[in-house]
């Protein structure tokens, strides 16, 4: 009985009592705990690049990576830019101005590094973003009128935007006006600002400086979308087009189908992407495709002559002014113009003679014309017009010697028919048949 009488003492005696008087330990609640590890989580702040005109591709890219960015629960998305405005239609660029605005994830723009800008459509869409940065060397401006509807976005830049319309601001004067909070010298330097963007102070080489605990992700345009992208921009456009079309026509004057041919295709084709985004003349694609069939006649006939002139005014005439609204830098220019001066008034002409040419009219200017022999010619050999060899054949039954004086009386398919120039069987300036 009295064992029995001990154990219900025992049994009724408090945790902490049979723990010789230490506390009880409490069991950790896991929903606790996940709310303390998610009030001190520092998250990540999502980095996407723009660069360039902002087309199709661009405009998507943005979309998407607010969406993913919505979805991630990133802290902010960050627009790296650099463009010189926008080539999509004032609809859609209100949408992606709509989307922006809308948008659950803070969005920040900075523009840089130096030698950046943002520009026309582009300036816009920077006003809907805070904040705001700008590097030394990098500007904002030339907004024009404004696209997006005033009474649903208001004021671009609000006091400050009358400054932008038709000039550009560097970041110096983007301080004063209060378009940036302050100054934004580097990406990172951008990012530490940010809010919410949490860090720790660190000491290095005895100077103390900040240390990021927000991750930091950077999102690019995919492969494919980059190639089209780069594709779109005038120079590249204007140059592939160039390109192209000097190919194709070298293809012409040669035999067979060879690397020439297909890559002046390719060239073509990729340009006519560039050619349906941008905004380009349509007289001056006109004049374009003018001068390269004066350059094509000269060519046929060896030398240049009245079209390789109207080739080259049309030519110069339709780069200066070949897109609206938008210029091709003059490096581009002045390469394209010696490029295009070299090939078809010097090297084209050389190569059709020097590669036999093809049978096409236009060359009886050649009849009567002296050359040399190189090698004897029984009844056939080589023999020099003008410096450009040409296959030959001898009219009469007497070989014509090694450097040797000859006329040519004929031209048949690609072979000049050729007489001694001394001790010819007959002047063909007198024949009447």
């Amino acid at each position: 009985m009295l064992l029995l009488a001990l154990a219900a003492i025992v049994g009724t005696v408090p945790a902490a009592a049979q723990t010789d008087g230490e506390p009880e330990t409490e069991v950790p609640d896991a929903d606790a705990n996940a709310d303390a590890d998610e009030s001190t989580d520092p998250g990540f702040v999502t980095v996407i690049e723009v660069n360039g005109l902002i087309d199709d591709i661009l405009v998507d890219f943005i979309v998407t990576s607010i969406d993913e960015a919505e979805e991630s629960g990133a802290r902010y998305l960050v627009i790296h830019l650099d463009s010189p405005g926008a080539v999509v239609s004032d609809d859609d660029l209100v949408e992606l101005a709509r989307r922006m605005q809308d948008a659950e994830v803070p969005i920040a723009t900075w523009i840089g590094p130096s030698g950046a800008r943002a520009l026309g459509g582009a300036a816009q869409l920077v006003a809907l973003t805070d904040p705001v940065g700008v590097s030394i060397g990098a500007r904002i401006g030339r907004t024009g009128e404004s696209i997006l509807p005033q009474d649903e976005f208001g004021p671009l830049f609000g006091d400050a935007g009358r400054f932008l319309v038709d000039d550009t601001v560097g970041h110096e004067r983007v301080l004063e006006l209060g378009i940036a909070p302050e100054e934004a010298l580097t990406l990172g330097l951008f990012a530490l600002s940010l809010p919410g963007f949490e860090s720790t102070e660190v000491v290095q080489d005895g100077e103390p400086s900040r240390e990021p605990l927000t991750v930091v992700r950077f999102s690019q345009l995919d492969l494919p979308s980059e190639i089209f992208h780069t594709v779109a921009s005038p120079e590249v456009t204007y140059l592939l087009l160039v390109i192209g079309l000097s190919l194709l026509i070298f293809e012409l004057y040669t035999a067979g189908v060879g690397i020439a041919g297909m890559v002046g295709a390719a060239s073509v084709v990729l340009s006519s992407y560039g050619l349906w985004v941008l905004p380009v003349q349509p007289f001056a694609l006109v004049l374009i495709f003018v001068a390269f069939f004066g350059f094509t006649v000269d060519v046929q006939t060896g030398v240049p002559r009245v079209w390789s002139a109207i080739g080259g005014v049309c030519f110069v005439a339709a780069s200066l002014l070949f897109f609206d609204g938008l210029s091709i830098s003059w490096i581009t220019l002045a390469i394209s113009f010696v490029g295009v001066a070299l090939t078809f008034i010097a090297g084209m002409p050389a190569m059709v003679r020097t590669r036999f040419s093809t049978p096409t009219i236009g060359r009886e200017w050649m009849i009567g014309e002296s050359g040399v022999a190189r090698g004897e010619v029984s009844p056939d050999g080589i023999v020099f017009v003008r410096d450009a060899p040409w296959r030959a054949r001898t009219n009469r039954a007497t070989p014509i010697a090694d450097g040797e004086s000859i006329r040519v009386v004929d031209i048949e398919g690609l072979v000049l028919e050729v007489e001694p120039v001394d001790g010819a069987a007959r002047d063909y300036r007198d024949r009447e048949h």
